[in-house]
């Protein structure tokens, strides 16, 4: 699978929020949801801030793939589930870095428990 270029590493970073799509069983996109995005080295992570019920997060086990629009970037992705576990500290931190402003009781919406194994890497699939 291809990866991001640096420039879209960069686009995607510098945005606070993502549309992303999943992917319906027929092919087609469903309607966007609206979330936060960070960064860990070469790799985009999001969280459901429902954990694994919420409803965005089951859907996106439909297919496996979806669609990223953020900072004039679109692109398929694929969602992969379960990143190594070591990596939730930092994005932990890279959450409250980058959205720390918004209050502890915001950003702990997606620093917590359940968010955490909902904690998906988004990999362009072209």
């Amino acid at each position: 699978m291809p990866g991001w270029t640096t420039e879209e590493l960069s686009r995607i970073d510098r945005t606070d929020e993502v549309e992303l799509a999943s992917q319906r069983r027929d092919g087609t996109l469903g309607d966007p949801v609206t979330m936060w995005v960070v960064r860990d080295g070469d790799d985009l992570y999001v969280r459901s801030m429902h954990g694994r019920g919420g409803t965005w997060f089951r859907r996106t086990r439909t297919r496996e793939a979806g669609h990223i629009h953020a900072g004039g970037v679109d692109k398929d992705v694929a969602f992969v589930v379960d990143p190594d576990k070591k990596l939730n500290d930092r994005i932990d931190n890279a959450y409250k870095s980058k959205y720390g402003r918004y209050g502890a009781n915001i950003v702990g919406s997606v620093v917590n428990p359940g968010a955490r194994e909902a904690t998906i890497r988004l990999v362009p699939t072209a």
